[in-house]
């Protein structure tokens, strides 16, 4: 008991998720209908990019990468925009939170040998806010992108259409911001780091890319699965554990509770007059209480508007520390470091988080 207990603290979200559903179980009792709520083809996509992105950064791709962009910088201000850059472009392929494990601790390791640990709340900061910002760009972005994509049927090209203005502003919004990082000089570098991993490349690239014929649906999901599952128990079996399992478990929880709530004349009714033209404020302060993910899954099914939700769910990422779960990964990952300044932090994270909410709503408003 004491270890499932644990469990669910450290998992606050599925917890809530669980609990949500079992309530939405007494009156919805169980049936037939069940079986249609869960997305597999969502489920699939999430846990194979997970699967294959963790193969990718223990192949070193990222950190490569990011010792490649550092490597020649020549101040504060450019390694921390760099830094930031990274973020905001990784996310857009290997999901916020992946690009927040990783570059995270590589901005702790830079700016350390550097002398200037001083930067690091406002770098760790953009960094955050960044990861949010660039995954909104593709369908693979972030898990509500994934969701919504499957969901509505979004044409690729359109999806991009959506996104792409408000990723533009934002890229041009980030940059601004680095403007506050201190431009002093620095002469210490990052060096070393492991070599590539040529083998697993081999491996992972193509399944990379197995990955996003799949979004694009080019492939069906199953056909992803099996060549998934062929590869890895032939080359790397071990990987096939690497997926948030309670990540996907807190889906399925959530389609479990947003299609009773369908089910229920009452609520149906109550939530599409609140959504009734109000779609991207609605979404935005449900994101804000329980964070982009579920917000997206709870409102999907009350409004035709993919647009306003879309955009809603994303800038809604912006806010509160726990309107996204990237963000929760910051402010861990954050903690972990030495002599963490907590107070300072969250400052920053919400007056840099509640400017760029204002700046985007107003130009997803103009839009």
């Amino acid at each position: 008991m004491k270890t499932l207990w644990r469990f669910l603290k450290r998992e606050i979200v599925l917890s809530l998720s669980l609990l949500a559903a079992l309530v939405s179980c007494f009156f919805v009792p169980p049936d037939a209908e069940y079986l249609g709520y869960v997305d597999l083809r969502t489920l699939a996509l999430l846990y194979a990019l997970m699967v294959v992105v963790a193969g990718l950064r223990g192949a070193g791709v990222f950190d490569a990468t990011a010792r490649a962009l550092c490597r020649h910088l020549r101040s504060v201000r450019a390694v921390g925009a760099a830094l930031v850059c990274l973020c905001f472009f990784c996310a857009m392929l290997i999901t916020n939170d992946v690009a927040l494990l990783t570059f995270i601790p590589f901005a702790v390791v830079v700016l350390g040998m550097a002398g200037r640990l001083d930067a690091l709340i406002r770098v760790v900061v953009l960094q955050t806010v960044a990861a949010n910002l660039g995954s909104m760009l593709t369908p693979v972005g972030n898990p509500q992108n994934l969701y919504l994509y499957s969901y509505y049927a979004i044409p690729f090209g359109r999806f991009l259409g959506i996104t792409f203005p408000v990723w533009a502003a934002s890229l041009l919004l980030l940059l601004l911001c680095c403007l506050a990082l201190p431009a002093a000089p620095i002469e210490a570098r990052s060096q070393g780091g492991g070599a590539l991993n040529r083998r697993a490349l081999a491996l992972y690239l193509p399944l990379f890319g197995v990955c996003l014929l799949t979004v694009l649906r080019v492939l069906s999901w199953p056909v992803m699965l099996l060549a998934l599952a062929a590869a890895l128990l032939i080359f790397d079996r071990r990987a096939l554990l690497r997926a948030d399992f309670p990540l996907l478990c807190t889906f399925v929880c959530f389609f479990v509770f947003s299609g009773n709530l369908t089910r229920i004349p009452a609520v149906d009714a109550l939530l599409r007059r609140a959504l009734a033209g109000r779609e991207y404020l609605v979404s935005l302060l449900a994101c804000q209480a329980i964070s982009n993910v579920p917000a997206a899954l709870l409102l999907c099914g009350f409004t035709d508007n993919a647009r306003a939700l879309l955009l809603g769910v994303n800038i809604g990422g912006l806010g509160t520390p726990i309107a996204s779960l990237a963000s929760l990964i910051g402010l861990k990952l954050y903690a972990r470091t030495e002599r963490p300044r907590m107070g300072r932090f969250l400052a920053e994270f919400t007056a840099v988080n509640a400017l760029l909410l204002l700046a985007l709503s107003a130009l997803q408003a103009a839009l």
